[in-house]
């Protein structure tokens, strides 16, 4: 069981001494109440004042004072605000690849990836069409971009690829939407519709349609909308019926 420092008595005493030296430290935060000491180790103690500032609630001055051993001066150790029970703090640091989030990418903002970042493989592995290709023509292939220094560095991971399918689906692309549920027919159906290259062309495209909210952005197979290009214009005006010429009966009347 650890021993219990005991309060050395003329450090315990020094409080005018510990306030001066706060009042000069704090400029216009101004010293409060005294609020107490203890002993941090072997004539060495904290005292503790309240911060009046209206901006700094629940903040306390902390004034470390100590005495050197046979010695009857005590000097000032350190003078430090503090935060006390209730004080307002900031809030906690957190790292950038954890701040942004999606859709936060705005001009003159960076998010660089990690290196080992599980969407991405190195580029000379051919990613997602790695498995597409016969293992001699892939090693070949590898060997000509490596010589020639072509290539992207990275490239789309298998777990890349699916997580962007899944994020794709249950976005405003996707099928599952109200968008989708009062469209005429199917992305897949409509001549607004360009494909895309790879495993993900499979279940997506692009719309092109300028009247379209998914202009320009991806879109799934079974994603629909009201600008689909077979609906047609409706008529204009009121559609009037033929005109009837009856030629069997007679009317009587005009031969009276």
């Amino acid at each position: 069981m650890a021993a219990t420092l005991e309060l050395d008595e003329a450090c315990a005493e020094a409080v005018e001494l510990a306030r001066a030296a706060a009042v000069r430290r704090a400029g216009v935060l101004e010293v409060g109440e005294h609020r107490g000491v203890q002993a941090d180790d072997v004539r060495v103690a904290t005292h503790l004042f309240d911060c009046v500032h209206p901006g700094y609630p629940g903040w306390q001055w902390s004034v470390t004072v100590a005495r050197a051993s046979r010695a009857r001066v005590v000097t000032i150790s350190e003078v430090t605000l503090v935060p006390g029970d209730g004080a307002l703090l900031a809030p906690a640091w957190v790292p950038w690849s954890e701040r942004i989030g999606p859709k936060d990418l705005t001009p003159g903002v960076l998010a660089p990836t990690i290196p080992d970042d599980v969407r991405l493989v190195p580029g000379h592995t051919g990613g997602e069409l790695a498995a597409d290709t016969d293992p001699v023509e892939a090693s070949q292939l590898r060997a000509v971009v490596a010589e020639l220094g072509l290539g992207r560095e990275r490239v789309l991971s298998i777990e890349g690829r699916d997580e962007a399918a899944e994020r794709w689906l249950a976005g405003s692309g996707g099928p599952d939407n109200a968008m989708t549920q009062q469209a005429p027919a199917q992305c897949q159906s409509c001549g607004f519709f360009v494909g895309i290259n790879g495993a993900l062309g499979r279940l997506f495209g692009v719309c092109t349609n300028e009247l379209s909210p998914s202009d320009g952005a991806v879109v799934s197979l079974e994603h629909g909308c009201g600008g689909h290009s077979d609906v047609v214009e409706p008529s204009k005006g009121v559609d009037l019926s033929l005109p009837i010429w009856d030629t069997i009966s007679v009317d009587e009347g005009l031969f009276d």
